[in-house]
């Protein structure tokens, strides 16, 4: 039995969650799951009859090795400490706005690694964890939440997209995108290093924008490889997820007939395993998949917003106990691959990184005003020079002002009482 269904339970709201790692560190294993850790994948290539051993043959690394694992704790420490001097930094007001992912870092590292590097990804504004994973350094994200640039990495190198600010704008742009690859031929081959796929991340509230409900007809429709992935943070914004939905995120897309999952986001296993497992399938041709992680935003939307105001601190202690980075530290330690010596050079590294950024931010220097007209679209366009030239000209006046000032020396005498 799959681990994904396109049924729904007798009762709605009786949905499985699936996990891995309970939150004492205890591994709960899983037939179907743990294949996909250890490297084989459960889907077929094009020509393979489903369940043909050589369909499952798959030269992918054991995901839950020891190593691998240390390397998870490391990057949720590192990522978490970035998280909050960027919150930091917005506070001394270096930073126009920040979107914190405190307490999703298993949702978010999982994914990030889950991906092949050949796939592309299309985030929120919120997915520094995915960012890191996908070899983005947590200073090009500050780059754009200061304002100096649009993106601070390459897309197409880095195979992540800019970071979208628009809610459910990442679903047709990412179902787009995969339509393209099935129409270049990277989709169903059977080769693991062309055979290309899309992750869509977006946040619960952005499960209930138009655009996904679209971009779900789409991608059923026409088959696309892409993966549907909404970390269940519990609010949006000041609205919680039960007033959102009367049933669990995850059945929404069977009704296109969309195979779905719903997964404990702050296991980093589960999420892990589900989303290679998803995006394997979507690369091998059949078609796309819905994941709903399930986690918890510690702290507010953003820095512009007070969660105190629509939620209590008793519930924020709840999934306090349920933190992912200790979760996965325990279950290290219950397999005793894991001391106090690497758990302080991890500490000690993401201080550094914390202070690395402190600096970075305060000797970034500010932009040319004049380059917001650089990339609007590739090419020139006329409309857009116009606007840069009246810009100029509005600019000049305040440069012909100060020359007049200057040349006058100054005026009105006395003895400056």
């Amino acid at each position: 039995m799959s681990a994904f269904s396109t049924t729904i339970p007798p009762v709605a709201d009786q949905e499985p969650m699936t996990q891995l790692l309970a939150p004492d560190g205890t591994r709960t294993p899983h037939e179907e799951l743990d294949a996909v850790l250890a490297g084989h994948s459960t889907a077929s290539p094009a020509g393979a009859a489903k369940g043909d051993a050589s369909a499952t043959a798959d030269p992918g690394p054991d995901l839950a090795s020891p190593e691998r694992l240390r390397g998870y704790y490391r990057d949720m420490v590192m990522i978490r400490a970035a998280d909050l001097e960027a919150t930091s930094l917005q506070r001394q007001g270096q930073l126009g706005l920040w979107a914190s992912a405190l307490g999703q870092e298993a949702a978010q590292i999982g994914a990030g690694h889950a991906a092949r590097t050949q796939d592309y990804l299309v985030p929120t504004y919120r997915e520094h964890g995915v960012a890191w994973a996908r070899g983005i350094e947590p200073m090009r994200l500050l780059e754009m939440y200061r304002g100096i640039s649009h993106c601070g990495w390459d897309p197409y190198e880095l195979r992540t997209h800019p970071y979208m600010i628009v809610l459910g704008s990442q679903a047709p742009h990412a179902v787009g995108y995969a339509m393209g690859l099935q129409r270049d031929g990277l989709v169903g081959t059977g080769d693991l290093d062309s055979d290309t796929a899309v992750l869509a991340l977006f946040g619960d509230g952005a499960s209930s924008e138009g655009e996904v409900s679209e971009s779900f007809t789409f991608a059923a429709s026409f088959q696309a490889p892409v993966v549907f992935y909404t970390q269940n943070n519990q609010w949006a914004i000041s609205v919680p997820t039960s007033v959102q939905t009367r049933v669990p995120l995850a059945q929404r897309s069977r009704g296109w007939g969309i195979p779905s999952i719903r997964v404990d986001g702050n296991d980093v296993l589960a999420v892990l395993a589900a989303v290679r497992s998803a995006m394997d399938a979507a690369r091998a041709g059949e078609g796309p998949r819905f994941i709903e992680a399930i986690t918890y935003r510690m702290a507010a939307h953003t820095t512009s917003d007070d969660a105190s105001r629509y939620r209590s601190s008793e519930e924020e202690q709840q999934w306090a106990d349920k933190d992912p980075i200790l979760r996965l530290r325990r279950h290290l330690a219950q397999l005793d691959e894991i001391d106090e010596t690497y758990v302080k050079a991890c500490e000690e590294e993401a201080h550094d990184l914390a202070m690395r950024l402190h600096h970075f931010i305060h000797d970034m220097p500010d932009p040319d005003p004049v380059a917001m007209f650089d990339h609007v679209y590739a090419e020139p366009h006329p409309v857009v020079e116009r606007d840069r030239e009246q810009y100029l000209q509005y600019v000049a006046q305040f440069e012909d002002d100060a020359d007049s000032t200057e040349g006058s020396g100054a005026t009105g005498g006395g003895s400056g009482r």
